[in-house]
């Protein structure tokens, strides 16, 4: 309750924030009338009442999923979309009225409590009830293996391929407001595709080539030539380095590697991990 009265506050003071302008702009005569403040918290906010600016919402469970679309239709917009959702089976008729959309784990469970009612069938009941689906990864690693996240609807709920490679294709670029852009393989689109050495929702599959803006930024028989000379120059630099601590030269240890590892509850933006 006390997250909904926070919501429907900023979305009032944003109404009458806009009031303001509006009054001082359409008056003839500003003698006398004092400038409104321009607050840049309060220009977002109107934006979304106008439906100028489109939203997405981190969501779990049924309750808060409702709470906020009928906070949205209070103030006559709607939420663009639900990600994670992983009750949003329960509420998909509701969401296919209010006509937001959804992206959301394909069988993760039970790490929390707000998803330990999380079932592997939500992407398909939810696509099912008419509701715009995509497939989310929020893990650097699952990230590049979408399309094998999407096949498990088709394992565990029998959608069907085409739907199943949308959810991780055309789907998105349209809950992003960019399908005329990519998403899908047409004439005046981003060309920007992958092909594949096998069905891409096999776990078989791997990427032959991938073309971005038309321009091959990967290919698979290149890469392994690529791997053969990477390897052959280490090997020439290992037996170099054997010899000169052979012939009594100085040797130090190396200071190893580091990475970056993005999630979505990092607070400071990134973890580093030694390896």
């Amino acid at each position: 309750m006390g997250v909904e009265q926070v919501y429907v506050d900023a979305f009032t003071n944003a109404r009458d924030y806009e009031k303001k302008w509006n009054t001082y702009n359409s008056a003839k005569d500003k003698t006398g009338l004092t400038k409104p403040r321009k607050d840049l918290v309060e220009e977002t906010m109107v934006e979304i009442i106008n439906k100028k600016r489109f939203i997405t919402c981190h969501s779990y469970v049924q309750s808060e999923i409702n709470m906020l679309m009928k906070v949205a239709e209070r103030f006559n917009f709607r939420i663009n979309t639900f990600t994670h959702i992983l009750e949003g089976y329960k509420v998909a008729d509701k969401m296919k009225q209010h006509g937001v959309a959804a992206s959301t784990f394909s069988d993760w469970w039970n790490y929390k409590w707000e998803v330990r009612y999380a079932i592997p069938y939500n992407a398909a009941i939810m696509q099912r009830a008419g509701v715009l689906t995509a497939i989310n990864s929020d893990d650097a690693e699952m990230g590049r293996r979408l399309n094998q996240e999407a096949a498990k609807s088709v394992m565990y709920a029998g959608m069907s391929e085409e739907d199943a490679l949308k959810m991780v294709t055309l789907n998105p670029a349209k809950i992003l407001h960019l399908d005329n852009q990519m998403g899908s393989i047409k004439v005046g689109k981003s060309a920007d595709i992958v092909l594949w050495t096998d069905n891409p929702l096999s776990v078989y599959a791997k990427p032959e080539k991938t073309i971005i803006d038309g321009k091959v930024y990967f290919d698979l028989e290149k890469d392994a030539q690529n791997n053969k000379a990477l390897e052959d120059e280490r090997a020439r630099l290992i037996q170099k380095m054997k010899n000169a601590k052979k012939s009594g030269m100085p040797t130090q240890r190396g200071e190893g590697r580091s990475q970056l590892d993005f999630h979505c509850d990092d607070i400071l933006g990134f973890v580093k991990t030694e390896e």
